[in-house]
């Protein structure tokens, strides 16, 4: 079975084989590894390992924590990371002849690891729906959007009003980017965490950015 670590290691030579070393030690094979974030001295990665079967993930957070290397999530995963995923998602929503913003919900998770994306928009009178949603969206809605309108990407804290108690009981972490300059916006659901790095929130802002320069995703 496959599984994403998100890590947190010591951005220096060497580290990277360690952590690697250590996870072939349990029997899990690499398949693919992207850079999430890097600052000073440290890089938090998403690496898609494979286990035998049988073989269960706590093993992978004991071999990571051995390496030096911390775990911050593991998920089951059910595809294999592609560097190209952002450039396919602006293709298909900008070549969609159907419903955009069905696509664009469709698509969106894959590109920052998300468990669910929605569209969501406030009205003049301060009500808050739910335009369309991709499969695994809550079906408890938002009962507010205050946080609406948006001026760039931004990370939207589970404690503000509206948000539903089985979205915090569930411990999911939401990202939020603005569309068309509107009182909507898309909006992606992690359960379980990790958070929400500034890097993938920097990443998402310039998505839609592009999206929205090559004509906005109104329909």
């Amino acid at each position: 079975m496959s599984y994403l670590l998100r890590v947190t290691i010591d951005d220096r030579p060497g580290s990277l084989g360690q952590l690697a070393m250590a996870l072939g030690g349990v029997g899990a094979d690499i398949i693919s590894l992207e850079v999430v974030e890097r600052g000073s001295g440290w890089a938090v990665d998403d690496i898609v390992v494979e286990l035998p079967i049988g073989a269960l993930p706590d093993t992978l957070i004991t071999a990571a924590a051995q390496s030096g290397a911390h775990v911050d999530s593991v998920r089951p995963y059910a595809g294999v990371l592609d560097t190209h995923r952002e450039l396919e998602l602006v293709d298909h929503v900008a070549t969609a002849r159907g419903n955009r913003l069905q696509t664009l919900v469709d698509d969106a998770p894959a590109v920052l690891r998300a468990s669910w994306a929605s569209v969501v928009a406030r009205t003049d009178s301060g009500t808050t729906l739910t335009v369309c949603g991709s499969s695994g969206t809550p079906e408890t809605p938002l009962a507010a959007a205050e946080w609406l309108p948006l001026s760039a990407a931004a990370v939207v804290d589970p404690g503000e009003n509206g948000i539903p108690q089985s979205w915090r009981d569930s411990d999911t972490r939401l990202v939020a980017a603005p569309l068309d300059g509107t009182n909507r916006a898309l909006l992606l659901g992690r359960v379980g965490g990790p958070d929400f790095r500034p890097a993938e929130v920097a990443r998402l802002g310039y998505l839609i950015g592009i999206i929205g320069s090559i004509g906005h995703p109104t329909t």
